[in-house]
């Protein structure tokens, strides 16, 4: 029985281990959050693992559960998480494919930055209000004299991640489950001159996101998506099959 591991915490992810579910192919998920699994499918077909894991930790879990292949179906923007797993997978003699996420169509009227680091530089150094959706990870970078006074931030509903936010001082902040649609982010970026977010695709709600700054006229900023390689979900779909022999 081949069995694949596909470490997912993402739309991507979610989505394969589904169509391993309808397809009836044994697949393990590895997502970093209860949340994570909570979205996969209950199924025979289809377990989750949960918790973070460095490199080897990943080579040991590939050894135990003689998985055939991994793909790598991660944040586009978590790229140590992505040097782990195909660290381990070099370390074990694994095949490992990446699933890349569809590029965001260019905005025009948007700032782009490389960096949330930039990003937060040119906050500092403009006056406005700023809302924040890039997640909870980059939020330290925004931690500067005077800066989240002026800075909204939306994080998932973590009591922790809550706390670090009132304690860092930021004006306003909103938890919750997304992607958002465009009328939950009108109501959210409203009051804001700026809004902060990642080139995160349709999978991750980038579109509505740019329609809701457009309507409550904010300024759009973008933290570009890292350039990477790899394969489409559909493709991912189709090896998938062709590994269980079900072409």
């Amino acid at each position: 029985m081949n069995r694949f591991l596909i470490f997912g915490g993402t739309t991507e992810g979610r989505l394969l281990a589904e169509y391993c579910n309808q397809n009836k192919i044994f697949c393990v998920v590895s997502v970093a959050t209860e949340y994570g699994a909570e979205l996969l499918p209950k199924s025979v077909y289809v377990a989750a693992e949960i918790g973070r894991k460095d490199r080897n930790e990943i080579a040991a879990f590939i050894l135990s559960g003689g998985f055939c292949a991994v793909f790598d179906a991660t944040h586009p923007y978590a790229e140590d998480v992505g040097k782990n797993i195909s660290g381990a997978c070099i370390d074990t003699n694994t095949p490992c494919y990446r699933v890349v996420r569809e590029p965001s169509p260019v905005c025009e009227e948007a700032l782009y930055f490389d960096t949330a680091a930039e990003a937060a530089d040119f906050a500092e150094k403009t006056s406005g209000t700023f809302f924040i959706a890039t997640g909870s990870k980059e939020l330290s970078l925004f931690c500067r004299e005077g800066l989240p006074e002026r800075c909204a931030v939306r994080v998932l509903p973590d009591d922790e991640i809550v706390r670090e936010c009132e304690k860092s001082g930021f004006m306003r902040i909103i938890s919750g489950k997304g992607p958002f649609g465009s009328e939950e982010n009108c109501e959210h970026f409203r009051g804001c001159g700026y809004v902060i977010t990642k080139e995160s695709g349709a999978a991750g709600g980038f579109e509505e996101k740019r329609r809701a700054a457009s309507a409550v006229g904010a300024k759009l900023i973008i933290i570009k998506r890292p350039r990477e390689k790899g394969m489409s979900l559909l493709e991912a779909e189709k090896l998938l099959c062709e590994f269980s022999g079900k072409v």
